[in-house]
């Protein structure tokens, strides 16, 4: 069986997070006679190590396999955007119910920009924020398609199964990884006639880091698009109003040249400022 190891103090200590055999203890005793290193175990998971290097060629670890299980979930969500075709990607709160007021004007924004642009509304096919624009694209009649993780925040039951969705519109990711890379393609503009987009609604920890990550991409132009992407913050109520102070504070301190942030997005105060915006930049 293989065994994992990290470094807890690299002048002294090792750390280990399974049990020791016979074979691992033989080892370890191969190790003290050859390095002159005395050797303590405290129980089976704890290893003091009086030397000023950890040299444990002789312990087994265990081959990680989740790169090739990102790659094949990757390969996945490239699939779907193919059958499904790009369009606008929905960030935003798994929170947020029904009755909440950012779920209706949610639900608007998605059935209203659907009929707009004409295109296929994705989203982390959760609930929430990103339920409300998937059934107001869905009362536009326009395609739908999700990249959904088993368990969000929030939900105290992991699912690979949507509620309502046919199993062909969506995938289940195992990886955030391959999650992000497909949400991240699904609104890539390969020629001038693809009309996508990427809108940030209200959210928490989850949704901003999925925001500062497209931000990050558009702001490098590593996002991998042959033609800009508009990217749209719903500020609701004011709902990033300290978000958005923050970065100008950042501004203040040199971590971003004046006005660059700004550049990389909309800001929108309402629905109807971001269907002019979006209107204005595809000129429909």
């Amino acid at each position: 069986m293989g065994r994992s190891i990290a470094s807890w103090n690299p002048v002294s200590y090792c750390y280990f997070t399974g049990n020791l055999d016979t074979k691992g203890s033989r080892k370890f005793a191969s190790f003290e006679r050859n390095h002159g290193t005395n050797v303590n175990v405290r129980g089976a998971h704890f290893v003091r190590l009086r030397s000023l290097r950890c040299n444990l060629e002789g312990v087994d670890f265990e081959e990680r396999t989740s790169p090739s299980e990102v790659k094949k979930e990757i390969e996945q969500c490239y699939k779907l955007i193919r059958r499904l075709r790009r369009g606008v990607v929905y960030l935003g709160s798994s929170r947020l119910g029904p009755d909440h007021p950012h779920y209706k004007q949610s639900f608007e924004l998605g059935k209203e920009i659907a009929t707009l642009l004409d295109c296929t509304s994705w989203s982390g096919a959760g609930r929430g924020l990103m339920d409300a624009v998937t059934k107001g694209a869905l009362q536009a009649g326009k395609p739908v398609g999700g990249i959904k993780i088993a368990k969000e925040a929030g939900e105290l039951v992991a699912t690979n199964l949507h509620p309502y969705l046919p199993t062909e519109s969506y995938l289940t990711c195992r990886f955030f990884s391959a999650r992000k890379h497909g949400l991240v393609d699904a609104a890539v503009r390969a020629s001038s006639s693809d009309r996508t987009a990427v809108v940030a609604l209200p959210g928490g920890v989850g949704t901003l880091d999925e925001v500062f990550e497209m931000l990050t991409l558009i702001q490098l132009e590593r996002i991998g698009s042959t033609f800009p992407v508009p990217f749209l913050l719903m500020n609701y109520d004011s709902f990033y109003c300290k978000l958005l102070d923050f970065l100008s504070e950042c501004e203040g301190w040199g971590m971003a040249s004046p006005g660059e942030i700004a550049s990389l997005w909309k800001v929108c105060n309402n629905n109807s400022d971001a269907l002019s915006y979006l209107a204005e930049f595809y000129s429909v």
